[in-house]
């Protein structure tokens, strides 16, 4: 891709960032989950993938969380994006190209690169991702079709805005389990509440 090429497709991502329809319930997002529906805990994470701590998350308790929890059907988890910054929503982006089957894989491989992708000039970053993507099995062509959709860009920003006011999200990683909204924690207080939603 050439660099205007690059800046084209950085600069529409920009736009979307300030753009904020009336309701995100007009667009095709697709809830991006693991576990059983009927699991009777359900967690959403409200994250970034430009957030350090949502990364520590992701690369420690959400293992742990997975395989005693989700993994055994007892939890239902359901990963929600937060925007800081157009990098996390190209990210996002990036990470939805390979649709429910991967997402959870290159949202794996965001976090725990995220050091690395994230440094650098926009074009530079954008090429980062590209190379994420391109790892995860992602066809070139589909993955810059991905990252030049403005109108996905606009629907996840809008769909963002109105899940966080819902859940009343201001800091990531936030967890809503079984309609409860609690702050980062270490695993073994997350187990706790977890073993005692399980017993109600």
């Amino acid at each position: 891709m050439t660099l205007m090429k690059h800046f084209a497709a950085a600069g529409a991502l920009a736009l979307a960032m300030l753009a904020a329809p009336a309701s995100a319930q007009d667009s095709a997002i697709t809830e991006m989950a693991l576990g059983p529906e009927e699991a009777k805990v359900t967690i959403y994470e409200y994250a970034s993938f430009t957030c350090p701590h949502c990364a520590n998350f992701h690369k420690g308790p959400l293992k742990d969380l997975k395989a005693e929890y989700i993994d055994t059907g007892k939890v239902r988890f359901i990963y929600r994006d937060v925007f800081f910054d157009r990098f996390g929503l190209w990210a996002s982006m990036v990470a939805r190209c390979g649709g429910e089957e991967k997402f959870f894989g290159i949202a794996d491989m965001l976090y725990e690169q995220q050091r690395d992708w994230t440094q650098g000039e926009p074009v530079a970053i954008a090429d980062n991702l590209r190379r994420i993507g391109k790892l995860a099995g992602i066809e070139p062509e589909a993955l810059e079709a991905c990252l030049s959709d403005q109108d996905k860009a606009t629907a996840l920003v809008a769909w963002y805005q109105e899940n966080a006011t819902a859940h009343d999200v201001n800091s990531t990683p936030t967890l809503i389990i079984n309609d409860t909204k609690y702050s980062n924690m270490a695993y073994a207080d997350l187990k706790a509440i977890i073993e005692e939603k399980l017993a109600e």
